[in-house]
């Protein structure tokens, strides 16, 4: 591949950990801000044109999915404006050009649970790459359940970037929580982004990429309703 050759990106979203990890620096890291869709993009877009060797505008995101468990319409609707703030969360991912697929919340003895995420776009992005739709897939996860999704692409000689955070805090009942990436991930992959190295860099602060992780406060009204459709999950990361 020439330097000049367009390098497609394509991006999926394990939801339920974005999520968790967008509240753990919205209501626990210094930051105190949610993670921008597209600050993320344009790091992502940035880091592969320097690994690449390349401009970033040779790189570029073609392909973005987000999966996601969902409560019902019916739960929702019983939860005050939650089908409302759900639509305006949809609103943000359509503005970057994710492509959002949610599946259902089952209640098992009185237990939420979720299941299904990891095989169903661990099979949307494989047919994705035997249709040569990308070079580069990135994956926003954590789980060691994506270990044979990796493998798949490695052999099919699609390039794999790993995007994750790593932290620990303790809870508002003194539990103390940890958040971990797979070892087998980390090792498989072309390239392992570890963002919370750079968000917690000291110089994080000169670096215009990193700063724009964060919603601004001036877009944060976008995102308010966005507080409120999560209330069915623990801010203190229980997915």
């Amino acid at each position: 591949m020439k330097k000049t050759d367009l390098i497609r990106i394509a991006v999926f979203y394990d939801g339920n950990y974005f999520l968790h990890v967008s509240n753990y620096y919205n209501y626990v890291h210094p930051k105190q801000s949610r993670i921008s869709i597209n600050g993320l993009h344009q790091f992502i877009r940035n880091f592969i044109a320097e690994k690449e060797a390349t401009s970033v505008q040779y790189c570029q995101i073609v392909e973005s999915h987000y999966y996601r468990s969902r409560i019902s319409a019916k739960d929702a609707s019983a939860k005050g404006n939650q089908l409302y703030f759900d639509r305006l969360f949809d609103d943000i991912l359509m503005a970057e050009g994710v492509v959002a697929y949610y599946f259902p919340i089952r209640t098992i003895q009185g237990i939420k649970m979720e299941k299904g995420i990891d095989v169903w776009l661990s099979l949307n992005a494989f047919d994705l790459a035997m249709q040569g739709r990308f070079d580069v897939f990135v994956l926003i996860a954590s789980d060691g359940d994506y270990f044979p999704l990796v493998r798949k692409m490695n052999s099919l000689g699609i390039k794999v970037a790993l995007v994750s955070w790593e932290f620990e805090y303790v809870d508002d009942f003194g539990q103390q929580k940890m958040t971990k990436t797979s070892q087998d991930l980390i090792k498989e992959v072309t390239y392992p982004i570890f963002m919370n190295q750079y968000i917690d860099d000291p110089n994080s602060e000169e670096n215009s990429l990193v700063k724009n992780l964060f919603v601004a406060r001036t877009d944060k009204k976008d995102y308010e309703g966005f507080e409120e459709s999560i209330s069915n999950f623990d801010k203190n990361g229980l997915i």
